[in-house]
């Protein structure tokens, strides 16, 4: 007995997810910052570190050189890095919530059609109003993007809820096998959309289909600052509820939460946070399933913590994703879409055969 009580006392001390929870935001905020550095000194324009206090007006006198490096900042470089920033955030934030949601560790806004559906709506937008039939409404095109993304994605999302739940149960099978048919459907449209584009629309749609953020200004890092906001605020309040539905929704409900309202506010937070990052830098794969499983190998599954932790390590991944594909094959920018994917395709495929030695088991 006194063995036991012991090992009881000493466990919290020793618990390395403890430890490491506690330091986590502090530390992806230092990570983040180092990040956001290195990315302000390094392109095609290249600001030594010496220089850039003067570039960001802080300190030192103006010079050419500094008007030069000044317009660089603060007309290109910044502007790309909070976008990027904010749409690596809205990702990983959005598979935390969807991961927890579903209690599944694979579920991902990309991986099940929700970036899918948001892409289709964005290049029909792209394609309606640079036709004919949508000239009058080809000036408010910047902002009917974001609209069109959100409602693509609201609509493939609840589209996948429907389809997989039955008698208030949802069966996370038949939510990942339908959002596999949701992405072919949204793929074959966007194939549609291609093969009917003129040249100009079709370098549009290509975009949404490879991910760049080279079209990022400081209109839509306005667009994107809002919804980031409005979803950490709305994080504070479904995170106990998460944990709870981990146990069940039976047993989150006794627990006091209201299970069909937590499924609707989630689905609508991540329907907004994918949309709108869809719309700013087209589709961006695995970001929303690394992340928060990366997370929470370290820190633990209490969405407390995991979800702010996810937007800073999202953050992180997608600043640094960035500036390495417009450096990797200078002068030309590769798409970020594709490194993301190179780093997250083998870790999706660690968890699967991680799952797969634990069914052994």
């Amino acid at each position: 007995m006194s063995v036991a009580v012991e090992i009881e006392a000493r466990s919290p001390r020793r618990s390395p997810g403890r430890r490491s929870a506690s330091f986590a935001i502090p530390l992806l905020l230092v990570v983040l910052l180092i990040t956001i550095i290195v990315a302000l000194t390094v392109g095609a324009a290249g600001i030594p570190l010496s220089r850039l206090p003067a570039a960001l007006g802080l300190a030192g006198e103006i010079t050419a050189m500094t008007v030069r490096d000044q317009l660089v900042l603060w007309s290109i470089r910044i502007p790309r890095i909070a976008a990027a920033a904010m749409v690596g955030g809205l990702l990983a934030a959005a598979g935390a919530i969807m991961q927890g949601l579903f209690r599944n560790p694979l579920a991902d806004p990309a991986l099940v059609g929700v970036s899918s559906g948001g892409a289709l709506a964005a290049a029909s937008a792209i394609v309606f109003t640079d036709s004919r039939f949508g000239e009058a409404l080809r000036f408010l095109q910047t902002e009917l993007l974001p609209l069109a993304a959100f409602a693509g994605s609201l609509a493939t999302t609840a589209i996948l809820y429907g389809i997989s739940s039955r008698s208030g149960r949802t069966s996370i099978a038949i939510f990942l096998l339908a959002g596999v048919a949701i992405t072919a459907i949204a793929n074959a449209g966007i194939g549609l959309l291609v093969f009917i584009a003129d040249d100009r629309q079709l370098r549009d749609i290509t975009f949404w289909m490879l991910g760049s953020m080279s079209g990022a200004t400081w209109t839509k890092v306005a667009v994107l600052a809002p919804v980031l906001v409005a979803g950490l605020a709305s994080c504070a309040f479904i995170a106990r509820g998460l944990d709870l539905l981990v146990l069940g929704e039976a047993d989150a409900f006794h627990g006091g939460i209201d299970v069909e309202r937590l499924k609707r506010i989630s689905i609508v937070m991540v329907s907004a946070m994918t949309g709108v990052a869809v719309s700013i830098s087209g589709v961006i794969g695995f970001v929303g399933i690394v992340v928060p499983h990366l997370l929470r190998l370290v820190i633990g599954p209490a969405h407390r913590l995991l979800l702010p932790a996810s937007v800073l390590l999202g953050a992180v991944l997608m600043v640094g994703a960035d500036t390495l594909a417009r450096t990797i094959v200078a002068p030309a920018e590769m798409p970020i879409g594709i490194l993301t994917a190179a780093v997250g395709a083998p870790i999706f495929l660690f968890i699967l055969l991680r799952q797969r030695g634990r069914a052994a088991l």
